[in-house]
């Protein structure tokens, strides 16, 4: 009787424990996210769990209605989901996969469990559904920020330069070309200063959905960065060539694009082009190719289109050259300064001289200011060259003047860029003043592109290093479209008459009533004369004719170092 008693109050036991293990494991599927299908496949029944009716609204109660979840997946998924139903009689051939449902925004995934007796055939199978729209829209959102620009919904430079590589292994083995245009909105950075970055932005996006319609199985479209996109074009032809899309990017530039504001802004583009496999065979090159060209398209003046050239690429190639020579020339301050002597053309008498830079690299070449200079003042190296360059020629100026005690004039050419330097006017006064140089001795002579960008900026700034009693020169006259403009609003000295009008002014009548134009003008106007690039006695003798103050040229003095200058010129004085 014990015995009895004792096995119904275990069994009670065991009964009470599986029943709050029961009441567990339900707990836990209904409190969680997840839907399940259990399946006794011996037994054949089925059960459902969890939240059930949050993925579908209707009820398993026998193995056939499994196949109702067909009916609630979108067609695309459904073999996905046949796969996972499969499982006990197929194998292992997929344990998971995501499905969407049909009508909904909901992604579920869905994972499979399959139990087997110890003969090894399936036993137990179970189903779980777990809604995963979350994460599986950060991750669409996550791939789309992978492989597209935000702003412009175009293809963005990393996915672009992947879909071009694939364009380039097909082109090899079909033997076929691919075009590359690299398209660059021309004064781009003046739009975000003048009208904010928002509007910038705004015209990007315009631009860049303007360039999607050119998207096809054969033509990738990419916003780079900032204000560059590219083009790739396969197997280009008809419709998809470079002509044609250039065709119609400027009918559509040739209108302005209307901004949310109200505003109207036009804009242009300098195009470069780029072939494989006549330009590069490489991915990166390729595009490279079509960036240096691009660059050269915008140096031809804007809205122009430049394809590429080999001499062109070993253009830019010797200048990023010149670049890495030039860094190392700005610390070790490896320059030179030679200084070409003016004279009065009555008298020829030394009026003073003009410094001028000169560079030898480390291989003992000399590389022209004309090549460096712009390189210079591309990068910014202009800045500290410009400083040495004023500094050093005072320096030795000031040697001179101790020595000789003679009235003379040093001329200083000065960029435009030290010109827009809120520091420029401290500068110079401070290295005359170290020096004790008269301030009226000293000529700094500018050239109309000083003036473009920043006229008002500029002429106060030479009002005031007038006022000092700095000299100023207006270097190049004739060369430029305005500088008859200039005349009335700038605080001048000195015009200079540039070579150009020299060379000619013998044999070319037109030159010659341009040149005694200038010389009149500039005389009731108060201004001295010099004529640069002076070579022959006839040249000579004409300017004196006409009335023109000072000579600078090879027939009078060629620029020298300076120890050539004392021992030439000032020796003599």
């Amino acid at each position: 009787m014990d015995e009895l008693r004792y096995q119904v109050d275990l069994l009670n036991a065991i009964n009470q424990k599986l029943s709050n293990d029961e009441k567990m494991y339900r707990r836990i599927c209904n409190t969680s996210n997840s839907a399940f299908i259990y399946q006794d496949l011996q037994e054949k029944s089925v059960r459902t769990a969890g939240n059930w009716s949050f993925y579908f609204d209707f009820t398993i109660s026998d193995a056939k209605d499994i196949i109702l979840l067909f009916n609630y997946v979108e067609e695309n998924y459904v073999s996905a989901l046949h796969d996972l139903l499969d499982l006990e009689n197929i194998g292992l051939k997929r344990d998971s996969a995501i499905i969407k449902l049909r009508g909904s925004h909901i992604w579920v995934e869905c994972e499979a469990a399959v139990i087997y007796d110890d003969f090894g055939t399936p036993a137990e199978k179970v189903l779980r559904f777990k809604n995963i729209t979350k994460l599986k829209n950060q991750n669409d959102e996550l791939t789309y920020m992978a492989y597209y620009d935000i702003l412009t919904g175009l293809y963005n430079r990393n996915y672009f330069v992947r879909l071009l590589g694939d364009f380039l292994r097909k082109a090899e083995a079909a033997n076929d070309i691919i075009s590359v245009m690299f398209v660059d909105i021309d004064d781009f950075r003046k739009v975000n200063d003048s009208m904010g970055i928002i509007i910038g932005d705004e015209i990007m996006q315009q631009f860049g959905q303007f360039l999607s319609e050119f998207k096809s199985e054969h033509v990738l479209v990419s916003h780079f960065n900032g204000d560059i996109y590219c083009i790739a074009i396969y197997n280009p032809m008809g419709k998809r060539s470079v002509e044609a899309i250039y065709k119609a990017l400027q009918e559509r530039l040739r209108l302005p694009f209307s901004l949310s504001t109200g505003q109207e802004v036009t804009i242009s583009v300098s195009v470069g082009v780029a072939e494989y496999p006549e330009a590069a065979r490489t991915t990166l090159e390729l595009i490279n190719c079509a960036e240096i060209v691009m660059f050269k398209a915008k140096s031809n003046g804007s809205g122009s289109i430049q394809y590429f050239d080999a001499p062109i690429l070993q253009e830019f190639l010797n200048n990023v050259a010149i670049e890495n020579k030039l860094k190392e020339a700005v610390f070790n301050q490896n320059f030179m300064l030679h200084f070409q002597p003016q004279y009065t053309i009555n008298g020829k008498k030394l009026r003073g001289m003009e410094t001028l830079i000169r560079w030898r690299d480390y291989d003992g070449k000399m590389i022209s200011p004309m090549t460096f200079i712009p390189i210079a003042e591309k990068n910014g190296a202009i800045i500290p060259i410009g400083t040495w360059v004023i500094e050093e020629s005072i320096r030795i100026y000031s040697i001179w003047k101790k020595s000789y005690r003679h009235n003379m004039i040093l001329s200083l050419n000065i960029s435009a860029i030290q010109y827009a330097r809120k520091d420029f006017i401290d500068t110079v006064i401070n290295i005359i003043a170290k020096y004790g140089v008269n301030p009226k001795e000293i000529e700094l002579e500018i050239t109309e592109s000083v003036l473009i960008n920043d006229f008002n900026d500029i002429t106060e700034k030479l009002h005031i290093l007038r006022e000092y009693g700095i000299r100023i020169s207006l270097d190049d006259f004739g060369t430029g479209f305005s500088s008859l403009s200039y005349l009335k609003g700038l605080p001048i000295d000195t015009l200079k008459i540039d070579k150009s009008f020299v060379d000619t002014v013998i044999t070319d009548n037109n030159t010659r009533i341009i040149t005694e134009s200038i010389i009149y003008m500039v005389k009731k106007l108060g201004f001295e004369t010099v004529a640069e690039g002076v070579e022959t006695e006839e040249q000579f003798e004409y300017l004196k004719s006409i009335g023109c103050d000072c000579i600078q040229g090879y027939l009078l003095g060629r620029p020298m170092p300076p120890g050539d200058l004392e021992k030439t010129v000032l020796e003599r004085l």
